[in-house]
């Protein structure tokens, strides 16, 4: 599998390369081909998916060499396919099916969550839990139900056979600071104490309130590195804050956030110990519901 963003985002790349090695500006290119400058913009900004019939008179129109004109129709196709998360629309959240997207490719995914549960190993009942805290903002944009469908289906996935290797670190705090119902806590962090232990393409590191970080940057928000089979596809870091993802594949920053990783995984308790600790903190929480009732 491929995915589609991450197709349209490098054949977005080629376009605008092509363009500007004939020193032909946008506007020049979309008067010789009687398309407005706006529908250039968009396909040479990776916005929305592309019609692979726009991208081959563009080709034409730039006169690509037939070799390279073949490769770039194929990467075009790519970019235009419809993956699952696409039946469900705007139910899903535009957030979560960019995610979804990015995972269907991926060969590997390792990521920091600073302050929630993975969405791929949440519970049904923390998800809905976690909605219920989000309509104190106001209004949803997602369909409550649907999203939480969506996420089971991210999660089988994530699972599936051949799926990607998922490395992940979760810190301390968002285990010991309690936004949801006791119970649903305990279930949820003994859920992913399961899948690990199911799942050997899977490993989970806690980093402990009292790590020794010393001479490490500390990153600011919860975010997510990838790689792809595929060379040609950049690595990708996607960085999580509270109204958007900023999505990097320039060299530079992804490294940055790579080696704050790197950084996070040395203050990180072993895998086995990480999972003992869920285990420990579910059976705290446990305890706490038993004799509150």
């Amino acid at each position: 599998m491929v995915s589609p963003f991450v197709r349209r985002r490098r054949l977005a790349a080629e376009l605008r390369a092509l363009r500007e090695e004939r020193e032909m500006t946008a506007d020049e290119l979309a008067k010789r081909i009687h398309y407005s400058r706006m529908k250039v913009s968009r396909l040479e900004n990776a916005h929305g998916r592309p019609d692979v019939a726009d991208v081959i008179t563009i080709l034409d129109a730039l006169e690509v060499p037939e070799r390279q004109w073949t490769e770039i129709v194929r990467l075009a196709h790519d970019a235009s396919a419809k993956g699952w998360w696409d039946a469900y629309g705007n139910a899903m959240g535009a957030r979560h099916r960019l995610y979804a997207d990015i995972e269907s490719g991926a060969d590997t995914i390792h990521e920091y969550n600073l302050s929630a549960i993975p969405g791929i190993l949440q519970t049904p009942e923390l998800t809905l839990s976690l909605i219920e805290n989000s309509k104190r903002e106001g209004r949803l944009d997602y369909q409550p139900e649907k999203m939480a469908k969506a996420r089971l289906q991210r999660q089988e996935m994530i699972l599936r056979p051949g799926g990607p290797t998922y490395e992940f670190i979760l810190d301390e705090g968002l285990i010991r600071r309690r936004t949801v119902p006791r119970e649903v806590m305990a279930q949820q962090l003994l859920h992913i104490v399961k899948i690990i232990a199911d799942e050997p393409r899977f490993t989970l590191r806690v980093l402990p309130l009292h790590a020794d970080m010393e001479g490490a940057l500390l990153p600011k928000a919860t975010f997510a590195l990838y790689t792809f089979p595929d060379p040609a596809d950049p690595p990708m870091a996607v960085v999580d804050t509270i109204t958007t993802d900023l999505i990097h594949t320039e060299r530079r920053e992804v490294k940055r956030y790579t080696q704050r990783y790197e950084d996070l995984t040395r203050g990180a308790l072993a895998p086995d110990d990480s999972l003992a600790l869920l285990a420990e903190a579910a059976d705290e929480l446990t305890d706490k519901v038993v004799r509150r009732e």
